[in-house]
């Protein structure tokens, strides 16, 4: 099977930042602290004094952009034992940074989440200048490693995919907030009309990371497991095939909800998606601040796994299992396209066999309480993110986030 990842939907290199040495490296973390910069200087501009209200999936855009700098640093020149990779003690004592006190304020770990509105934060010349320190001690760390080996560029690695995923938080942040997002390679594109299932035929498969380069902690554990015999969609639900549901009354008919779904119906209230409405004219969506009339070629998207389940159960479909769509994807590298939005999966999150945290214990570990594994990324993500083997994971109530669905056939 190729692991090549897939993109709309040609092929994307998957060692971007698994694989990539050290001047590649370097480029990356430069370019991504540039698309940082450039989407915080889009709240600048739309909101007076970086103000946002103090909301569960929010985060002060200020308090985001001084973590990116704190966790790079932290895990990288302040680090007396980079250079061990995943075998690094995450106690050792740290360094000093370019802001004295700066783990009170930045620590995730530490801090509590709705504190963070009321912390004495830099403002954002003197964050941006942090940050800007910051990233050269990482690049004259970077310079300095003797080779290119998994260990030696461990935590450069997880330092980019950091701050990828923080981009991509804060791109959904931005729609959350109306904020308009100009740069083309943050929008999403329409699909085409979908055509027949592809058909696994089952078997023995190997789920899970093993060889070179850099891996997430809870993706590792390579093992087999057996499949049945499927039938999966080519590409995600457009709104052309998810709006139905909603205009036939689907939010309204308890029969096609799950318990756990009808629940969050009453407790939200929800008639239809989040950002999108019905008006006289047809369906709008809220986009960059505004409604627009809604293209449904777009992949349906902000839906929770209560929508996704309950479309399936409409449809007479079902969701995949994460070793399913990890399957499909290996094995169909041209005919299976992802990337498009997260995808909900019919899976828990949870370890797999030999699991042991990597120095940052917080990235999986808490995560392992029966939320779902969405799959794939989407037109958010950078590229170099990509990989068939990545494991997102939300609890299924959150709509906030670039996700739809894929179905499969009962």
């Amino acid at each position: 099977m190729s692991d090549r990842t897939l993109s709309e939907p040609a092929a994307v290199p998957a060692a971007d930042a698994r694989g990539t040495g050290r001047r590649a490296l370097a480029a990356a973390l430069q370019a991504g602290r540039a698309d940082t910069l450039a989407t915080f200087a889009a709240f600048e501009s739309a909101l007076p004094g970086l103000e946002v209200p103090q909301r569960d999936e929010l985060n002060p855009p200020l308090w985001e952009l001084g973590h990116v700098g704190w966790f790079q640093e932290r895990w990288l020149a302040r680090n007396a034992q980079c250079h061990r990779g995943v075998t690094a003690d995450p106690d050792a004592a740290r360094q000093p940074g370019v802001r004295a006190a700066a783990d009170a304020l930045y620590d995730s770990s530490a801090v509590a989440h709705d504190s963070r509105w009321a912390l004495p934060l830099p403002d954002a010349t003197a964050t941006r200048a942090d940050l800007a320190a910051q990233l050269a001690r990482s690049l004259v760390l970077l310079s300095s490693v003797a080779d290119d080996g998994d260990d030696a560029l461990y935590f450069f690695r997880l330092a980019l995919v950091h701050e990828d995923m923080h981009h991509e938080a804060a791109l959904y942040m931005a729609q959350a907030l109306g904020v308009p997002i100009d740069d083309a390679r943050w929008q999403a594109r329409g699909l085409p009309v979908p055509t027949d299932d592809l058909a696994f035929d089952g078997g023995n498969v190997r789920l899970g990371h093993s060889g070179a380069g850099f891996a997430f902690d809870n993706e590792l554990g390579a093992h087999e497991v057996q499949l049945a015999p499927c039938r999966i969609a080519r590409q995600v639900l457009r709104w052309a095939e998810f709006l139905p549901f909603v205009e036939q009354g689907g939010y309204a008919q308890d029969r096609w909800w799950t318990d756990t779904g009808r629940a969050w119906l009453a407790g939200t209230g929800a008639e239809a998606p989040r950002y999108l409405r019905r008006g006289r004219a047809g369906w709008r969506q809220w986009q960059h601040g505004r409604w627009a009339e809604l293209d449904p070629a777009l992949p349906a998207s902000h839906l929770t796994q209560h929508e996704a389940q309950a479309w399936c159960a409409w449809a007479g479909r079902r969701l995949p299992t994460e070793a399913e769509w990890e399957a499909a994807a290996l094995q169909w590298p041209s005919d299976f396209r992802w990337g498009d939005v997260w995808e909900w999966t019919a899976s828990p999150f949870a370890p797999y066999p030999g699991f042991t945290p990597h120095p940052y214990r917080d990235y999986s570990t808490p995560g392992f309480d029966g939320r779902p594994v969405l799959r794939g990324a989407s037109f958010a993500t950078q590229p170099r993110m990509r990989s068939p083997r990545y494991r997102n994971y939300f609890p299924a109530v959150r709509n906030d986030v670039f996700a739809g669905l894929r179905s499969c056939a009962l």
